[in-house]
């Protein structure tokens, strides 16, 4: 089985959906959120576009440890900022998978704080836990959009806003 090639198109079509969901960002919204426990709008989607470059992250280290500062979330306030940021993060991502070989998806990644193990994979798992982050966070937005009445662009399937397959 050839996983490099699978990673990379799985990549690229969420990547492809992603982007349908960000040009639909709504000025006027970034701090919109529908529960006091939930992100706001703008946070999320950064997030969520963040988690293109991933497999760059994980291809080139061995951890992630959140007290040593090594992760810093971006600061984003536009849609525009928004769609640039996926572009580049995108493109990290994928480079980092078309520059490694199948054995390099076997060695172990670890997110830590301050040391402490919080997860544990081989960077395979660790990048397929990311690609379920970008679908689990981009249905996140989609509820925020539908509780805004923005209509819903279609992810695997038409939605009830884009009947069209």
């Amino acid at each position: 089985m050839d996983t490099l090639s699978q990673l990379k198109s799985e990549l690229q079509g969420e990547y492809q959906t992603t982007k349908k969901f960000i040009e639909l960002f709504p000025d006027g919204k970034n701090d919109y959120a529908p529960h006091e426990k939930s992100m706001k709008m703008m946070p999320l989607a950064t997030h969520l576009v963040e988690v293109f470059e991933w497999p760059n992250t994980i291809l080139n280290t061995s951890e992630l440890d959140f007290a040593k500062g090594d992760y810093k979330p971006s600061v984003l306030s536009t849609k525009e900022d928004l769609l640039k940021k996926l572009d580049e993060d995108y493109e990290a991502g994928k480079k980092a998978l078309e520059n490694v070989q199948e054995d390099d998806l076997s060695p172990s990644w670890t997110i830590k704080n301050d040391g402490q193990e919080l997860a544990s994979w081989s960077k395979y798992g660790a990048i397929r836990h990311a690609l379920n982050q970008i679908t689990h966070h981009r249905a996140q937005l989609g509820v925020y959009y539908r509780l805004n009445n923005i209509p819903l662009p279609g992810s695997y399937g038409p939605s009830a806003d884009s009947p069209s397959f």
